[in-house]
Protein backbone atom coordinates (compact mmCIF):
# COMPACT_ATOMS: atom_id res chain seq x y z
CA UNK A 1 0.00 0.00 0.00
CA UNK A 2 0.94 3.90 -1.08
CA UNK A 3 3.98 2.32 -3.19
CA UNK A 4 3.80 3.14 -6.65
CA UNK A 5 1.36 0.73 -7.72
CA UNK A 6 -0.91 2.81 -6.32
CA UNK A 7 -0.35 4.51 -9.47
CA UNK A 8 -2.03 1.69 -11.66
CA UNK A 9 -5.15 1.44 -8.82
CA UNK A 10 -5.70 5.33 -9.93
CA UNK A 11 -5.75 4.71 -13.72
CA UNK A 12 -8.23 2.05 -12.84
CA UNK A 13 -10.32 4.02 -11.53
CA UNK A 14 -10.13 6.90 -13.66
CA UNK A 15 -10.92 4.65 -16.28
CA UNK A 16 -13.92 3.53 -14.35
CA UNK A 17 -12.32 -0.21 -15.07
CA UNK A 18 -12.57 -1.41 -10.94
CA UNK A 19 -16.37 -2.53 -12.17
CA UNK A 20 -14.75 -5.42 -14.11
CA UNK A 21 -15.81 -8.30 -13.21
CA UNK A 22 -12.39 -10.00 -13.72
CA UNK A 23 -10.47 -7.26 -11.86
CA UNK A 24 -9.04 -7.82 -8.33
CA UNK A 25 -6.63 -6.62 -6.23
CA UNK A 26 -4.02 -8.30 -4.00
CA UNK A 27 -1.84 -6.75 -1.60
CA UNK A 28 1.53 -7.24 -0.77
CA UNK A 29 3.23 -7.05 2.30
CA UNK A 30 6.36 -6.08 3.30
CA UNK A 31 7.59 -9.61 3.86
CA UNK A 32 6.76 -10.31 0.43
CA UNK A 33 3.21 -12.34 1.32
CA UNK A 34 0.16 -11.88 -0.84
CA UNK A 35 -2.80 -11.19 1.13
CA UNK A 36 -3.90 -15.09 -0.25
CA UNK A 37 -1.28 -16.25 1.28
CA UNK A 38 1.88 -16.97 -1.80
CA UNK A 39 5.20 -16.29 -1.62
CA UNK A 40 5.26 -12.90 -4.10
CA UNK A 41 8.87 -13.69 -4.79
CA UNK A 42 7.43 -16.90 -6.67
CA UNK A 43 5.16 -14.30 -8.56
CA UNK A 44 7.60 -11.14 -9.51
CA UNK A 45 11.18 -12.52 -9.10
CA UNK A 46 12.18 -8.91 -7.70
CA UNK A 47 9.97 -8.73 -5.50
CA UNK A 48 8.80 -5.73 -6.32
CA UNK A 49 5.04 -3.81 -7.00
CA UNK A 50 3.07 -3.63 -9.30
CA UNK A 51 2.29 -7.07 -10.98
CA UNK A 52 -0.02 -7.31 -13.38
CA UNK A 53 -1.78 -10.75 -14.94
CA UNK A 54 -2.78 -9.48 -17.96
CA UNK A 55 -5.68 -11.52 -19.38
CA UNK A 56 -4.15 -12.60 -22.71
CA UNK A 57 -1.65 -14.36 -20.36
CA UNK A 58 1.69 -13.57 -19.05
CA UNK A 59 2.65 -11.39 -16.10
CA UNK A 60 3.67 -7.52 -16.88
CA UNK A 61 5.53 -5.99 -14.84
CA UNK A 62 7.76 -2.33 -13.89
CA UNK A 63 5.44 0.59 -13.52
CA UNK A 64 5.74 2.34 -16.65
CA UNK A 65 5.14 -0.38 -18.36
CA UNK A 66 1.46 -1.59 -16.63
CA UNK A 67 0.47 2.07 -16.29
CA UNK A 68 0.68 2.26 -20.67
CA UNK A 69 -1.00 -1.16 -20.28
CA UNK A 70 -3.74 -0.17 -18.83
CA UNK A 71 -3.85 3.20 -20.93
CA UNK A 72 -4.43 1.16 -23.89
CA UNK A 73 -6.35 -1.39 -22.19
CA UNK A 74 -8.76 1.57 -21.39
CA UNK A 75 -8.59 4.39 -24.32
CA UNK A 76 -11.86 5.51 -23.51
CA UNK A 77 -10.27 6.92 -20.23
CA UNK A 78 -7.94 9.28 -22.30
CA UNK A 79 -4.86 8.85 -20.26
CA UNK A 80 -2.61 8.49 -23.00
CA UNK A 81 -1.81 11.30 -25.86
CA UNK A 82 -3.26 11.28 -29.11
CA UNK A 83 0.02 11.45 -31.34
CA UNK A 84 2.85 10.03 -31.89
CA UNK A 85 5.51 13.24 -30.67
CA UNK A 86 3.01 13.85 -27.47
CA UNK A 87 3.49 9.80 -26.65
CA UNK A 88 7.01 10.01 -27.11
CA UNK A 89 7.31 12.72 -24.78
CA UNK A 90 4.85 10.98 -22.32
CA UNK A 91 7.36 8.14 -22.51
CA UNK A 92 9.91 10.47 -22.08
CA UNK A 93 8.72 11.70 -18.44
CA UNK A 94 7.65 8.50 -17.82
CA UNK A 95 11.30 7.57 -17.79
CA UNK A 96 12.21 10.66 -15.82
CA UNK A 97 10.17 10.25 -13.04
CA UNK A 98 11.11 6.12 -12.63
CA UNK A 99 14.74 6.71 -12.86
CA UNK A 100 15.48 10.34 -11.76
CA UNK A 101 12.76 10.99 -8.97
CA UNK A 102 11.76 7.75 -8.42
CA UNK A 103 15.06 5.04 -7.79
CA UNK A 104 17.28 8.09 -7.76
CA UNK A 105 16.16 10.26 -4.94
CA UNK A 106 13.09 8.88 -3.34
CA UNK A 107 14.15 4.87 -2.85
CA UNK A 108 17.44 6.19 -0.80
CA UNK A 109 16.00 8.58 1.12
CA UNK A 110 13.11 6.20 1.91
CA UNK A 111 15.53 3.45 2.90
CA UNK A 112 16.04 2.74 6.88
CA UNK A 113 18.82 0.85 5.28
CA UNK A 114 20.57 3.82 3.64
CA UNK A 115 23.68 5.15 5.75
CA UNK A 116 23.57 9.08 6.10
CA UNK A 117 25.73 9.51 3.01
CA UNK A 118 23.71 8.24 0.98
CA UNK A 119 20.71 9.75 2.03
CA UNK A 120 22.60 13.15 1.76
CA UNK A 121 23.60 12.29 -1.89
CA UNK A 122 20.18 11.30 -3.25
CA UNK A 123 19.10 14.51 -1.36
CA UNK A 124 21.54 16.62 -3.42
CA UNK A 125 19.76 15.03 -6.14
CA UNK A 126 16.59 15.78 -5.63
CA UNK A 127 16.93 20.08 -6.15
CA UNK A 128 18.37 19.68 -9.65
CA UNK A 129 15.47 17.40 -10.47
CA UNK A 130 12.70 18.87 -9.05
CA UNK A 131 14.22 22.04 -10.43
CA UNK A 132 13.31 20.14 -14.18
CA UNK A 133 9.48 19.64 -13.04
CA UNK A 134 8.93 22.74 -12.08
CA UNK A 135 10.44 24.38 -14.63
CA UNK A 136 7.86 22.58 -17.28
CA UNK A 137 4.85 22.73 -14.60
CA UNK A 138 5.69 26.71 -14.56
CA UNK A 139 4.36 26.38 -18.04
CA UNK A 140 2.03 23.96 -18.48
CA UNK A 141 -0.67 22.98 -15.99
CA UNK A 142 0.37 18.55 -17.13
CA UNK A 143 3.48 16.81 -17.75
CA UNK A 144 2.02 16.35 -21.75
CA UNK A 145 -1.40 17.62 -23.00
CA UNK A 146 -3.96 17.07 -20.73
CA UNK A 147 -3.83 15.11 -17.66
CA UNK A 148 -2.49 11.57 -18.14
CA UNK A 149 -0.20 8.46 -16.57
CA UNK A 150 2.42 10.83 -16.43
CA UNK A 151 0.91 13.21 -14.15
CA UNK A 152 -0.67 9.79 -12.06
CA UNK A 153 2.98 8.44 -11.52
CA UNK A 154 4.45 11.80 -10.47
CA UNK A 155 1.66 12.34 -8.01
CA UNK A 156 2.09 9.06 -6.71
CA UNK A 157 6.25 9.45 -6.00
CA UNK A 158 5.51 13.23 -4.83
CA UNK A 159 3.30 11.65 -1.73
CA UNK A 160 6.40 10.45 -0.72
CA UNK A 161 8.12 13.77 -0.15
CA UNK A 162 7.02 14.29 3.49
CA UNK A 163 8.09 10.88 4.29
CA UNK A 164 11.44 11.23 2.56
CA UNK A 165 12.13 15.07 4.05
CA UNK A 166 11.74 16.66 0.72
CA UNK A 167 9.88 19.69 1.08
CA UNK A 168 7.89 20.96 -2.03
CA UNK A 169 7.38 24.54 -0.87
CA UNK A 170 10.96 25.13 -2.57
CA UNK A 171 8.94 24.15 -5.70
CA UNK A 172 5.60 25.85 -5.63
CA UNK A 173 4.54 24.61 -9.50
CA UNK A 174 5.29 21.33 -8.44
CA UNK A 175 3.84 21.63 -5.03
CA UNK A 176 0.65 23.21 -6.96
CA UNK A 177 0.41 20.45 -9.59
CA UNK A 178 0.40 17.50 -6.93
CA UNK A 179 -2.36 19.33 -4.62
CA UNK A 180 -4.28 19.57 -8.18
CA UNK A 181 -4.15 15.78 -8.62
CA UNK A 182 -4.63 14.64 -5.16
CA UNK A 183 -8.25 16.79 -5.26
CA UNK A 184 -9.37 14.70 -8.81
CA UNK A 185 -12.36 11.90 -7.41
CA UNK A 186 -10.04 8.92 -8.35
CA UNK A 187 -7.13 9.71 -7.07
CA UNK A 188 -8.75 10.99 -3.74
CA UNK A 189 -10.17 7.66 -3.10
CA UNK A 190 -7.55 5.14 -4.52
CA UNK A 191 -5.00 7.42 -1.84
CA UNK A 192 -7.68 7.27 0.77
CA UNK A 193 -7.74 3.01 0.39
CA UNK A 194 -4.17 2.38 0.14
CA UNK A 195 -3.84 4.80 3.13
CA UNK A 196 -6.04 3.15 4.79
CA UNK A 197 -4.54 -0.50 3.95
CA UNK A 198 -1.41 1.06 4.84
CA UNK A 199 -1.73 2.07 8.39
CA UNK A 200 -3.18 -1.40 8.78
CA UNK A 201 -0.07 -2.98 7.77
CA UNK A 202 1.74 -0.78 10.37
CA UNK A 203 -0.45 -1.66 13.23
CA UNK A 204 0.08 -5.11 12.49
CA UNK A 205 3.88 -4.76 12.71
CA UNK A 206 3.95 -2.68 15.60
CA UNK A 207 1.82 -5.26 17.50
Amino acid sequence: PMACSLASRIVLYEAGADAHPDLSFVQVDRAKRTSDGRDYWQINPMGQVPALRMPEGGLLTENAAVLQYLGEAWPQAGLLPADAAAHARMRQWLGFIATELHKAVFVPLLDARASADVKAYAMDKAALRLAVVEAHLTQHDHLVGSYGIADIYLAVVLNWAPYAGVDLGAWPAVKAFHRRVQQREAVARATREEYALYQDEQRLRAA
